[in-house]
Order: C-alpha cells, then sequence, then structure tokens
C-alpha cells in the first residue's frame, strides 16, 4: 500500500481540504458544461420550445448521472476509509466491486427507459412538439446508459486513487469535446435535441475511456484488471448505501424539476416552463459549486474519521460550510445585478421569455445557499460513515417541498410555484442544522472518535 499523502496535522487542515475541493469543484463545473451548454445550443437554435423540452427530459436522464454517483461516493468513501485503515485489500475491493455494479445498473436503466421514458414525459404534462423533441433526448440517452453511469462514478474513483488532477483533466478534455460536438450536430446539422445528447455522450465516452486507461497504468494505486477479482455482494450492498444519499439527491433534483414542470403548464405556459430551464441552468451553476465542496470534503474527512481524528473533521467542516454559503450568496448577487445579460447566453431575442426569467431569479434562488448548506450536510453524514442520516435529509429535501408546491400556486398562481423550493428550504436548513451541530459536538466531546469503528462501514 503506497503511503497516504495525507498527514493528519491541524497545519495541513486547510491545505488538505482544498487539495481536494478545488479539482472537486472545477470538475462539477466543467461536468456541469455538458447540461448548460447543451442549453445554450438549444435555446439559439430550437428555441423556447427546445428548452422546455430539455426540462422535461432532463429530471429522467440525470438520474443516471445520479446512479453513477451513487456508486462513485460509496466506492470512494470505502476506498478512502480503507486508506485511512492502511488496507489496501479493502480498498481495491471496493473498486473492483464498484466497477461491477456499474455495469448491473446500466443494464437495469437501459430496460427502464425504454418502457418508461415516453410515461415519465407524458407526466410532466409533455405534448405534440415538446414530447417529440423530449423523447429523442431520452431515448438517445438510455440506449447508451452505461456510458453515462461510468461517467459519474469515474472522477470520483480517480479522486479517491488520490489523482484529483487526474480527474479534473479527463473531464474538460469532455466538456470542450461536448462543446464543439453541439455546435457540429446541432448548429450545422440541425439535429436538434437528438444531436446535443449524441454530442454528450460522445464526451463522456472520451471521460470514461481515460479513466479506463488510468487506471491501467502506473499512475494508480488501484488496478484495472480484466477479470476483476474480489467481487463482493455484501460490498455492492455498502457502496448503494454510502451513496444512496447522493442518488437521492439527484432524485430530488429530478423529482422537484419534473413536479415543477407539471405546475407550470398547469398555472402558465411552454414559455414559462422554459423561463424555469434557464433559472435552473443558473441555480445548477451554484448548486454544482455546492456538490463540489461536498465531494471535496469528503476524501480528507472519511481519512480523518478513519484515523480517529475528530477534530480535523470538525475544522474541515467548518471551512467547508463558510466556502459554501459565501459562494451562494455571491452568486445570487450577481444574478440579480445583471440577470439580462446572464439569461441571454440561452435566449435570442424573446422578451417575453427573459421577463419572465428575470422573475423568476428573483423569487426562485434568493435562499439557493441554505440548499448548497443541506447538500453539504448529505456529504459530510456520509463521509463519517452515517448513511442513514445522510438518507434522512435527502428524502426530507424531497419530501418538504410537496405541499408547499400544492398549495402556494392555489393563492400566488405561477408565483406560488417559484417560491416553492426556497420556502421549504429555509424550513429544512433549521432541522439539518441543528443535526450537524449535535453530531459533530457529540464526535468532538466523546473519547471514542465515534460511536462507530472505523472498520465497521454501515451504520447499525
Amino acid at each position: 500500500m503506497q503511503s497516504s499523502s495525507f498527514i493528519p496535522s491541524s497545519n495541513n487542515i486547510s491545505k488538505n481540504f482544498w487539495r481536494y475541493t478545488i479539482p472537486s469543484v472545477a470538475a462539477m463545473l466543467v461536468n456541469g458544461l455538458y447540461q448548460i451548454v447543451d442549453g445554450i445550443f438549444v435555446g439559439h437554435y430550437v428555441g423556447y420550445q427546445g428548452l422546455a423540452a430539455i426540462n422535461m427530459a432532463w429530471p429522467i436522464t440525470f438520474v443516471l448521472s445520479g446512479l453513477g454517483l451513487m456508486i462513485g461516493i460509496g466506492s470512494g468513501t470505502l476506498i478512502s476509509i480503507a486508506r485511512g485503515e492502511q488496507s489496501m485489500t479493502n480498498a481495491q475491493r471496493a473498486f473492483n466491486t464498484g466497477l461491477i455494479l456499474t455495469f448491473i445498473i446500466s443494464c437495469l436503466s437501459f430496460a427502464a427507459f425504454a418502457f418508461f421514458g415516453s410515461y415519465f414525459l407524458q407526466l410532466q404534462g409533455a405534448q405534440q412538439d415538446i414530447k417529440h423533441l423530449a423523447l429523442d433526448y431520452v431515448s438517445t440517452f438510455g440506449n447508451a446508459a452505461f456510458i453515462t453511469v461510468l461517467a459519474g462514478a469515474m472522477p470520483m474513483l480517480i479522486r479517491n486513487d488520490d489523482s484529483p488532477k487526474i480527474a479534473t483533466a479527463l473531464l474538460v478534455i469532455g466538456a470542450l469535446t461536448n462543446i464543439v460536438l453541439d455546435y457540429v450536430f446541432l448548429g450545422l446539422m440541425g439535429w436538434e435535441l437528438k444531436g446535443a445528447a449524441i454530442a454528450t455522450l460522445i464526451a463522456q465516452g472520451i471521460t470514461c475511456a481515460g479513466g479506463l486507461i488510468y487506471f491501467c497504468s502506473q499512475y494508480s494505486t488501484l488496478k484495472l484488471k480484466i477479470s476483476l477479482p474480489q467481487f463482493s455482494w455484501s460490498e455492492s450492498q455498502k457502496i448503494m448505501s454510502l451513496g444512496s444519499s447522493a442518488l437521492i439527491m439527484y432524485l430530488y433534483g429530478s423529482f422537484v424539476v419534473a413536479l415543477h414542470n407539471y405546475q407550470f403548464m398547469v398555472y402558465g405556459t411552454e414559455l414559462t416552463v422554459g423561463a424555469f430551464a434557464i433559472v435552473g441552468y443558473m441555480m445548477t451553476m451554484y448548486y454544482l459549486v455546492a456538490e463540489g465542496i461536498g465531494e471535496g470534503l469528503q476524501p480528507p474527512v472519511s481519512y480523518y474519521y478513519g484515523a480517529k481524528k475528530p477534530q480535523y473533521i470538525r475544522q474541515t467542516l467548518i471551512l467547508a460550510m463558510k466556502t459554501t454559503v459565501i459562494a451562494g450568496i455571491a452568486w445570487f448577487l450577481l444574478l440579480t445585478s445583471f440577470p439580462s445579460t446572464l439569461i441571454s447566453l440561452f435566449n435570442n431575442s424573446n422578451s417575453a421569455l427573459t421577463l419572465e426569467a428575470t422573475q423568476g431569479i428573483r423569487l426562485h434562488l434568493f435562499a439557493m445557499f441554505l440548499d448548497g448548506f443541506i447538500v453539504l450536510a448529505t456529504m459530510y453524514f456520509m463521509s463519517v460513515n452515517q448513511a442513514s442520516k445522510a438518507l434522512v435529509i435527502s428524502i426530507s429535501n424531497m419530501l418538504i417541498q410537496l405541499p408547499f408546491l400544492y398549495f402556494l400556486p392555489k393563492f400566488l398562481g405561477v408565483a406560488g410555484v417559484w417560491l416553492t423550493m426556497p420556502i421549504s428550504t429555509m424550513v429544512l436548513s433549521v432541522v439539518v442544522g441543528a443535526m450537524v451541530w449535535k453530531d459533530i459536538n457529540q464526535r468532538c466531546n466523546s473519547h471514542d472518535d465515534s460511536d462507530l469503528a472505523p472498520a465497521q462501514l454501515i451504520e447499525e
């Protein structure tokens, strides 16, 4: 086993955090360019109907990325804990099991997309042209589910193999490829949403291929072998349990967007859904930063957990929280200061679309820094092997929006739909904040680093 690059010293806490967080945030932003660049080209070459269609397709295809991240987070957590315990055998077993689990889940996803893709679009109120455009996008991703799932897992596997820069570099190459192919397939060839999907899949395929080559090289501690020995069904259950909260976060995003799409079609029009897509891209930029900070938090916190260093966990968490909240407030101030300029990235000259999206930014995003805090809290509990708490937060983040999304539009119309997420997030953040405060204080005040032994990989 190679010696870990971590040195559990208070002088290195900030260094360790930023060493993983900066590449992780960069990787998430680059990875998010797949979605955002698709929106830019669709907005300019297809129009607001294309934006509405891709916003209805997105909740379905986004699940594939969530499944990949579930495997990446779950495997990565086990790998980092094993590294903290100096156990190369356990780290390699977690890696092997994660790759095989990727293949199994991809096959199941392919079947689900084939049978239920059209039905999920109908549930959101998609009709006629919008449904046709959206189905092109969904079907293309379903046919190549393995690529998207593996692309979601690969950066986390590489990052937890102590190579965050390589993970980021592969994502940058993929994102640049996606930009070029979007222009070719949409701008030059006129393939509309199907072209956007193909461009993304090719770019993701490049990232996956680069990752597989890395794990066959001399630079990786973990090794990719053709036979992939040491697969463990019990290990796969641990991976899914630890990563389930990450999947729930993605399901939360898909679920919320789908319900908003439906309510916007009830209380608004296709134009409103198109504006919601633009606002969603704006929030995605921050959400990716928050998720990147959370992913950067995971390797050092999991290591400190395995090495029994609770004070280092606390200091790392506080640093991550400050960064997340400040980034959210700063991004909202920028959005409200220059809304028309940023909206024009997705809109040619439709003044009604600009007006609707501007209203959406002001009503929908004012509390998004709290959503970032909730993301970070979820990642914290996953990192310290508290899978059940992370899962409860993720599920609550979905369920708490239902009553607000049902009642607010009845009184406020379209504005009520816009306000649902920020109001529900404010309520949930109070509860989540109390959970995090209690857990970290108990952990630091206990003579035993945790009520869970490091070798115990799943919460009792």
